[in-house]
C-alpha cells in the first residue's frame, strides 16, 4: 500500500503520538490566543463572544436585482454582503462597450457608475453592514462609488467597513481580470492604501488572495506560499511609496479556500498566521500586534463541488465551513449547492447560509478557543506545512520575488502541474469524487438553474445613454483630465479619480483615462 500524503503531498501517518511532538515549546510555537505569533487565533476570545462574520457572495444581472437578492439575505441573518461584478465591470469596460457584448451581468452584477452603486444599496443601512466587494484591478473605482453612495446617504466614510479584493499580483497568476502593468497595478495599490487611511481608517484596504490560486489548482503549501509571496510585494511597494508599515499593515486581510481536507486545512491556517507574523515582525520591524495579524475571509471550495448528484455538495459545503472556523477565519462564505450548474438560486443561497448558522449555534465550536490546540497531528501537519510553504515562498525570492517569479511563470506553472496531476487522479478514481467517479446514479434530478435575463445588456446600454446625455460633460472632461495630470506624476490618483466619478463619469471611461497614460498588460510582454 503506498503510503497517504495530504493535498500538499506530505506524508500523512495514520497514527501520532507524543514522540511527533518531540521538543515542540507551545509557548514559542502556540503562545496564547490573541498573541504572538497567533497560530491559536488573531483574538483572544475568537468566537465565544459573537462568531464569524457570516458573508454571502452574491450579484448578478442588474444592480436592482442583486439589491433584491442582498435585502433576502440581509433579512436570513448574514452579517455581511460580499459583491460579485461581472466581467466587463473587472476589466474596466462599460456595459456598451463592444468587449462587453454577450458578458454584461452573466458572472456578478454590472456596475457602470455611481448611480447603478446607488441602486445596488439602496434601502441597506452601510454603517451596519460590512460590504466586501470582489475586484481588483479597476478596486479604486468601486471603492470609490460606495464612498460616494454613503455619503449621499448621510453616511461618512469614517463609519465604512469593508474590504476590497485589490490583490492584481494573482490576477496574473491565476485569474486573468488585470488591465494595467504590474509596476503601475502596485503604485495604485498603495495610493488605495494611503488613501483609505486618511479618508476610510476602518476599511480592509486589501484582500490578498490565495482562494483563485487554489480554486486554478493549487496546492495548501502553494495556495499560502504564494499568497504570502504576493504579500510581501505589497507591503514592500507602500514602504517604497513612504508609508509606515503600522500605519497600513493592520488594514491587509487574506483571502483562502477551505476545501474537504479538514485536518489539513485547519493546519495550513495556523501556519499561515505564524509566518505571517514572524515575517511582518523579523523582516519588516512592524511594532504594532494588528500588523502580524493574519486576519483572514474564507470561502469553501467551488472547484470541489459537482454537477453531479450537486445535493451532496451541501455535505461538502458543511464539512469545509467547518474546517475554516476549526481554523480561525474571521469571516466565511459558504457557497450554494448548485453553483456548479449555475448562479445559485434565493433557496440555494439561503441553505448556504443556514449552513453557516448550524454551525455557529448548533454545535459547541464556538465554546472554546482552539479546540485543535496540542493536536499530535494537527501540531504535527501545522509545522510540515510550514516548511513546505516557506521553501516555496523561498523558490519565488530567489526567483527575485513575486513579480520576477511571476514573469518567469513560475507559479503560474507550479500550479498547472498540480492541477494536471489532480485531474489525472481523478480520472483514474485514484482521487474518489462521491457521485462523479464513485457511487454514481444512473438517472439525475431535473433541476432549474437561475437564468439571466438577456434584455440587461440592452438596458444597461440604455442607462449609460441617459446618463451620458444628462451630465454635465465639460465637469467630466475636466476631471478626467486631473486624473490623468495625477497619473503622469507622483500623486495619488484617488482623489482625482474621485472627483470624475463624482461628476458621473463612468467605471469604463476612469479605467481609459488610466490606460492612456499606463497602458495595458499584455500577458506575453515582459515586465
Amino acid at each position: 500500500m503506498s503510503e497517504a500524503t495530504t493535498e500538499s503531498g506530505l506524508p500523512i501517518r495514520a497514527r501520532y503520538g507524543p514522540e511527533d511532538l518531540d521538543g515542540f515549546d507551545p509557548a514559542t510555537r502556540l503562545g496564547e490566543p490573541g498573541a504572538y505569533p497567533f497560530t491559536r487565533g488573531v483574538y483572544p476570545s475568537m468566537y465565544t463572544g459573537r462568531p464569524w462574520t457570516m458573508r454571502q457572495y452574491a450579484g448578478f444581472g442588474t444592480a436592482a436585482e442583486s439589491n433584491a437578492r442582498y435585502k433576502e439575505l440581509v433579512a436570513n441573518g448574514t452579517g455581511g454582503l460580499s459583491v460579485a461584478f461581472d466581467l466587463p465591470t473587472q476589466m474596466g469596460y462599460d456595459s456598451d462597450h463592444p468587449l462587453a457584448s454577450g458578458e454584461v451581468g452573466k458572472v456578478g452584477v454590472a456596475i457602470d457608475s455611481v448611480e447603478d452603486m446607488q441602486l445596488l444599496f439602496d434601502g441597506l443601512p452601510l454603517d451596519e453592514v460590512s460590504t466586501s466587494m470582489t475586484i481588483n484591478a479597476p478596486a479604486a473605482s468601486l471603492l470609490l462609488m460606495y464612498q460616494l453612495v454613503a455619503e449621499g446617504n448621510g453616511i461618512p466614510a469614517s463609519s465604512l467597513t469593508g474590504t476590497i479584493q485589490n490583490d492584481v499580483l494573482k490576477e496574473y497568476i491565476a485569474r486573468g481580470t488585470y488591465i494595467y502593468p504590474p509596476a503601475e497595478s502596485l503604485r495604485l495599490i498603495s495610493n488605495i492604501f494611503a488613501y483609505c487611511q486618511q479618508e476610510i481608517p476602518r476599511w480592509n484596504t486589501i484582500s490578498i488572495s490565495g482562494y483563485h490560486m487554489a480554486e486554478a489548482g493549487a496546492t495548501p503549501a502553494q495556495e499560502v506560499a504564494f499568497t504570502l509571496a504576493n504579500a510581501k510585494a505589497y507591503v514592500q511597494a507602500a514602504l517604497d511609496a513612504g508609508l509606515a508599515v503600522d500605519d497600513f499593515a493592520p488594514r491587509l486581510s487574506f483571502f483562502f479556500v477551505a476545501r474537504t481536507t479538514l485536518l489539513e486545512e485547519v493546519a495550513k491556517f495556523r501556519a499561515a498566521r505564524r509566518i505571517w507574523a514572524r515575517m511582518m515582525k523579523e523582516e519588516f520591524g512592524a511594532q504594532n500586534p494588528r500588523s502580524m495579524m493574519l486576519r483572514f475571509h474564507t470561502q469553501t471550495a467551488g472547484v470541489q463541488l459537482t454537477a453531479q448528484q450537486p445535493e451532496i455538495n451541501l455535505v461538502r459545503v458543511a464539512l469545509q465551513g467547518l474546517g475554516a472556523v476549526l481554523g480561525g477565519t474571521q469571516s466565511l462564505h459558504t457557497n450554494s449547492f448548485d453553483e456548479a450548474i449555475a448562479l445559485p438560486t434565493a433557496k440555494a443561497a439561503r441553505l448556504a447560509l443556514r449552513t453557516q448558522q448550524v454551525l455557529a449555534y448548533e454545535t459547541d465550536v464556538t465554546k472554546t478557543v482552539d479546540p485543535f490546540a496540542g493536536s499530535y497531528v494537527v501540531e504535527s501537519l501545522t509545522d510540515d506545512l510550514e516548511g513546505a510553504v516557506e521553501a516555496l515562498m523561498q523558490a519565488v525570492e530567489d526567483r527575485g520575488g513575486a513579480v520576477r517569479a511571476i514573469e518567469q511563470g513560475f507559479q503560474k506553472g507550479e500550479i498547472e502541474r498540480s492541477a494536471y496531476e489532480n485531474a489525472l487522479q481523478i480520472d483514474s478514481g485514484e482521487r474518489v469524487v462521491v457521485g462523479q467517479n464513485r457511487f454514481t446514479v444512473e438517472e439525475h434530478e431535473r433541476y432549474e438553474p437561475l437564468r439571466v435575463d438577456p434584455t440587461i445588456e440592452a438596458a444597461q446600454a440604455e442607462r449609460l445613454e441617459r446618463l451620458r446625455a444628462d451630465r454635465d460633460q465639460g465637469a467630466v472632461d475636466r476631471a478626467l483630465a486631473d486624473l490623468r495630470a495625477a497619473a503622469q506624476g507622483t500623486a495619488n490618483v484617488l482623489p482625482p479619480m474621485r472627483e470624475a466619478l463624482a461628476a458621473r463619469a463612468t467605471g469604463g471611461e476612469v479605467a481609459d483615462a488610466l490606460r492612456e497614460v499606463w497602458g495595458q498588460h499584455v500577458p506575453h510582454e515582459t515586465f
